[in-house]
């Protein structure tokens, strides 16, 4: 009987020994499913491998590069730790002695899963994560403003204060003046009210209501001076010691650095849209969840496939194979003429009763 290629590297995959599921044609699509599901799952661990390498290296030139080097390293280690895992399971042991041999190795399924889920996982919440990060990105530059800003009133608290003072007596002042001149105005104009004669012209009261608003205005001038040169002198040092530069980040800047985030920045957003308080969290929370749990399926597909099926034919006859190659060479027996052959014929020698005649006659 003629088997493809394809048949018969899927088989090679499945970790038997092809030559034993040739001879039973029961065997063949069991090991066939097995060896493509082991494939299958290698091609997955390594894109979801190298699609976490590419973050890591994120803005690099050589960042393509790195990430299908890495995925093709990461797919090869669990091709050939889920073949191994197979084919270790032995078919030919009785009851809940399967189960045993095979929880160590269903435990390391499930971590090698949960480790090739993540990036996956990073990949199809992109757009949620890239908005986190934008709001993340955001408040981090509101806070650093925030604590320069601080920085710089505590250095120069002295000047601060002083403007304030000046800035609060100049405020009173200026409506004082304003009210002032109305007053004198009217006092010229011969307006009777509580403030001024009801006398028109420039008489005594409007000749001291002028002085009053004469003087108020020299120190509305003063103040003015005092507020500019300090203004002047907190600009000065903004300016040099950068606090100018501290600005919101616009939208292009956030969409950048968004792009850009590393796999650590991406799976702190990950961590923060599935463990919030709304529904939108709890709904992102049961998604990953069910990802995870589906990449455990399928990475403990083979494993389970090969516990739950009857041993087979080509099971029997590897365990039985195994069983009398290792019988021959843990044989004992004094005269065993294959114990004697592996141990003491020369090498490149041919074996054969005249080695064991030299050996048998050195020991007399």
């Amino acid at each position: 009987m003629k088997f493809s290629d394809i048949q018969r590297f899927f088989w090679v995959c499945s970790g038997t020994p092809v030559h034993f599921i040739e001879k039973y044609s029961t065997e063949h699509s069991k090991y066939l499913g097995i060896g493509a599901t082991i494939v299958f799952t290698a091609l997955i661990a390594g894109l979801s491998g190298g699609y976490a390498l590419y973050f890591v290296f994120a803005g690099n030139p050589l960042a393509p590069l790195w990430s299908v080097a890495f995925g093709l390293l990461w797919g090869l280690a669990i091709f050939n730790l889920d073949r191994y895992i197979v084919s270790s399971i032995n078919k030919t042991s009785k009851g809940l002695r399967q189960f045993y041999q095979a929880s160590p190795r269903l435990v390391f399924a499930v971590l090698i899963a949960i480790v090739i889920a993540r990036p996956l996982e990073l990949k199809i919440f992109d757009k949620e994560i890239h908005e986190r990060l934008k709001e993340r990105y955001l408040s981090d530059q509101k806070e650093q403003i925030g604590k320069v800003q601080a920085s710089f009133s505590e250095k120069y608290a002295l000047e601060l204060s002083q403007i304030r003072k000046y800035q609060q007596e100049y405020d009173l002042l200026s409506g004082d003046v304003n009210r002032l001149r109305e007053e004198l105005k009217q006092e010229v104009f011969g307006s009777k009210t509580s403030t001024t004669s009801g006398v028109p012209g420039y008489g005594t009261y409007a000749k001291n209501k002028e002085l009053v608003v004469d003087a108020k205005q020299q120190r509305l001038e003063f103040l003015a001076s005092q507020l500019a040169g300090l203004e002047t002198y907190l600009n000065r040092q903004k300016a040099a010691e950068g606090i100018n530069r501290q600005m919101m980040l616009t939208d292009r800047v956030l969409e950048r650095k968004a792009a850009l985030a590393g796999f650590a920045d991406r799976n702190w957003a990950l961590g923060e849209l599935t463990h919030g308080g709304g529904n939108v969290s709890r709904s992102s929370a049961a998604a990953v969840q069910f990802i995870t749990l589906l990449f455990i399926a399928f990475e403990c597909a083979p494993l389970i496939v090969k516990l739950l099926s009857d041993a087979g034919p080509s099971d029997v006859e590897g365990n039985e194979t195994e069983k009398r190659i290792i019988a021959q060479l843990t044989n004992t027996a004094f005269l065993n003429r294959n114990r004697v052959i592996r141990q003491y014929r020369f090498i490149g020698g041919r074996p054969g009763r005249r080695h064991v005649r030299r050996y048998m006659g050195q020991k007399r």
